[in-house]
């Protein structure tokens, strides 16, 4: 049985919820992975107004549109990071500039979203943890050991309160494993699957085109996470190293063709989606498969047709018998 596709909400945003769920049905997703953000979720009124919850279910129902996952990207981001003027972009007005109005916002918006999916019947919200540690990416000035374990340890800290209203809702979180996070590639989600002591609540958004670009085989990320796979983006990315450019991306805007890679449009980049298909079935994934649109060199609503098109056509059942068994009778 194919696995639903749905379309991230987060890049179309601008969008009043029955708009983007008009649009959505027409291209013929599934459902949508509902971004808390802009008209289309307020998780805290979804927390404590059964009504809000109910038309945004009424909007869903008229589409013929599911919701299998909650997005808390921004708020996520501010929990865990150190404060830059970039974090007053997501904060509301009264918070803008002073970092633990930020954080305290995000904590308490983190708890709402996870009320909020509860109300909606989710059971995954996938999103961003933040990271105190992302400044020490290039060891230099000289980065200690003990540097970055408090840097983990203070993740720990500030999301345990968190994961345990996750906890109390019946709802996992789901890390996009993305640079700016604490846990940005293999080992850093090894390490902090680690400092969490294995709790259950806390798995993985895989998005491959995060590690594509950095230089890694996504397919092998699922195999070795195979169990803490929540929900699942599909993405591309292309990576155009011409001698000039490199993978740090030199402070160029996205959609610069002087970029050594960028974020591409389903099957218009480097990943290899077969493998990642057959990753999944291996794992016994069953969930979404989240198409997340940000190709800077396509329009949108083309991008999204035909990325749904893309993911119909690579996602495959694993076979349900071996092709020499009738031979082995």
């Amino acid at each position: 049985m194919a696995r639903p596709v749905t379309l991230f909400s987060g890049q179309w945003a601008d969008l009043p919820l029955a708009l983007l769920c008009q649009k959505a049905r027409s291209f013929g997703f599934d459902g949508i992975e509902l971004a808390c953000q802009g008209d289309q979720m307020d998780a805290r009124r979804a927390a404590t107004d059964p009504r809000y919850v109910e038309e945004k279910k009424a909007i869903l129902r008229e589409h013929k549109l599911q919701v299998f996952a909650l997005g808390g990207h921004l708020a996520g981001q501010c929990v865990g990071d150190q404060w830059d003027p970039r974090l007053d972009a997501f904060a509301p007005p009264e918070a803008k500039g002073h970092p633990e109005k930020i954080r305290a916002w995000a904590t308490q918006e983190m708890k709402h979203i996870a009320r909020a999916a509860k109300a909606m019947g989710v059971s995954v919200v996938t999103g961003f943890l933040g990271s105190p540690a992302w400044r020490y990416w290039y060891a230099w000035p000289p980065t200690s050991e003990q540097m970055i374990e408090d840097a983990f340890q203070e993740i720990v800290r500030l999301w345990t309160p968190i994961f345990d209203e996750f906890d109390a809702c019946g709802v996992r979180f789901a890390l996009e494993v993305h640079p700016t996070e604490i846990a940005f590639d293999f080992y850093t989600a090894e390490r902090l699957l680690e400092a969490f002591r294995h709790r259950s609540t806390l798995g993985f958004n895989f998005d491959p085109s995060h590690l594509q670009w950095q230089g890694m085989k996504p397919h092998l990320f699922v195999r070795d996470f195979a169990k803490r796979i929540f929900h699942v983006h599909m993405k591309d990315c292309a990576v155009r190293l011409d001698g000039r450019s490199g993978i740090l991306g030199s402070h160029l805007p996205f959609g610069d063709a002087r970029r050594g890679w960028d974020f591409r449009s389903l099957g218009h980049g480097d990943v290899d989606f077969d493998e990642i298909i057959r990753a999944l079935n291996a794992a016994g994934y069953q969930g979404p498969l989240s198409v997340e649109w940000e190709d800077s060199g396509m329009d949108r609503e083309a991008g999204a047709r035909e990325a749904l098109e893309f993911v119909r056509r690579v996602d495959f059942a694993p076979s349900a018998i071996a092709f020499d068994a009738s031979m082995k009778k």
